[in-house]
C-alpha cells in the first residue's frame, strides 16, 4: 500500500506539470494532435530502449493484449487526443482539473463492473474532492453560452471517461507480465491510433523547433514514467482511493500553471487545493 501511494505521488507531480508544458508547446506553435502523437511515439521508443537495455523487452502474451489494447486506445490515444484538442479553447489549469477528474467516472464504474464496495468515509472523501474540483474549475468564470467552451469541456469529460475505463479494464483483467514490460506496446497502440487522426484533422500540423524541448520533456519522461505510475496505482488501490488520489493532479497542475504561465491565482485555487488534499487524506484513512 505504501509503495502505491509513493507511485501516486510521482504521477501527481509528473502529470500535474504536463499540462502547463503542453499548453506552452501549443502557444509555441505545436498542433495538439501532432503533439499527442509525438508524445506517445517518443514514450514508446524510450520505454522500449530502457527495457531492451535491461533485456526485458518481450512481445506481450496473448492475455496481456486484453490490457495493452484498451490502455493504448483509451488511456493514451483517446485521452491524449481529447485533452490536447481541448487545450485550444480551455486554459491549462482548467484542462489539468477536468481531464484528470476520474472520480465521477471511476467510482461508479468500479462498483458496477468490479463489484467494489465504497465506505461512507470514502464517499465523503469523493464528495469533498469533487467540491474542491468545482472550486478549482470555477464554472462561474466560463461562458456557457459559447459552443467552443461547451465543446472543450465536453472533450475533457470524455477524456476522463477514457482514462477511467482503461483503469477498470486493468483491474478486471490483470496482465501476466509487469505493466512496465507492457508500456512500449501500450504507447505503440496509442501511436497507431493517433497517427491517422493527426493526418486527417491536422494535415498541415506539426511541432516547430521552439516546441521541441516541451515535447522531449513530456514524451521522454512524463509520459512513460507517469503513465506507468498511474496504471500501477489503478491496479493496486481501490477505485475510490485511487480516483480521489488522482484529484491531486489538477491541484498541482493549477499551481504550476499559475507559477509558469501566469494564469490567475486566487481564493479558488487555495480553497480548492485545500479541499482536495483533505479528501485524499480522508480516502486514505477510509
Amino acid at each position: 500500500m505504501r509503495s502505491a501511494f509513493a507511485l501516486l505521488g510521482v504521477a501527481v507531480v509528473l502529470f500535474g506539470g504536463t499540462w502547463p508544458v503542453t499548453k506552452a508547446a501549443v502557444v509555441a506553435g505545436a498542433t495538439p494532435l501532432w503533439f499527442g502523437l509525438s508524445r506517445a511515439g517518443l514514450a514508446a521508443l524510450v520505454a522500449a530502449a530502457v527495457l531492451a537495455a535491461a533485456r526485458r523487452l518481450r512481445w506481450p502474451a496473448r492475455q496481456d493484449w486484453r490490457v495493452v489494447v484498451p490502455i493504448g486506445l483509451l488511456q493514451i490515444g483517446g485521452f491524449f487526443a481529447l485533452a490536447h484538442l481541448a487545450l485550444l479553447v480551455v486554459s491549462a489549469g482548467r484542462t489539468a482539473v477536468l481531464a484528470n477528474v476520474v472520480t465521477y467516472w471511476l467510482i461508479p464504474l468500479s462498483m458496477l463492473v468490479l463489484g467494489e464496495r465504497v465506505s461512507a468515509r470514502r464517499w465523503a472523501a469523493a464528495g469533498l474532492g469533487l467540491a474542491g474540483v468545482g472550486v478549482l474549475a470555477g464554472p462561474w468564470a466560463v461562458d456557457w453560452g459559447s459552443a467552443r467552451a461547451l465543446l472543450g469541456h465536453g472533450m475533457l469529460m470524455l477524456a476522463a471517461l477514457s482514462w477511467s475505463v482503461a483503469i477498470v479494464v486493468t483491474r478486471r483483467f490483470p496482465p501476466r507480465r509487469p505493466m512496465l514490460e507492457l508500456l512500449p506496446w501500450c504507447f505503440g497502440v496509442g501511436t497507431l491510433a493517433l497517427a491517422p487522426l493527426a493526418l486527417a484533422v491536422e494535415p498541415g500540423g506539426g511541432i516547430p523547433a521552439a516546441a521541441w524541448p516541451h515535447m522531449l520533456a513530456v514524451g521522454a519522461v512524463a509520459a512513460p514514467v507517469g503513465t506507468w505510475c498511474v496504471i500501477e496505482v489503478g491496479r493496486r488501490l481501490p477505485g475510490a482511493v485511487s480516483s480521489v488520489g488522482f484529484l491531486l493532479v489538477p491541484a498541482v497542475g493549477v499551481v504550476l500553471s499559475t507559477l509558469w504561465l501566469g494564469e490567475p491565482l486566487g481564493w479558488d485555487v487555495l480553497a480548492g487545493g485545500a479541499l482536495i488534499v483533505a479528501s485524499v487524506v480522508l480516502a486514505a484513512r477510509g
